[in-house]
């Protein structure tokens, strides 16, 4: 069975957010704004997509 798979990209900078918010954006993979990687939709990866949520933009693939 295949498991769903997003695509998440980082629209605004980390750069004056909170120490926890900016551990979670690297831990995604994402390092600089408008990148763009794909994970799998396991709970872990969308329990972090929801932290950081305003400054994601999220797409099911």
């Amino acid at each position: 069975m295949s498991e769903t798979k997003i695509k998440i990209r980082l629209i605004k900078s980390p750069i004056g957010v909170p120490l926890k918010v900016r551990k979670v954006i690297d831990a995604l993979g994402l390092k600089r704004p408008n990148q763009e990687v794909i994970r799998n939709a396991s709970p872990t990866i969308l329990g972090m997509v929801r932290k950081t949520q305003h400054m994601l933009e999220v797409k099911e693939i």
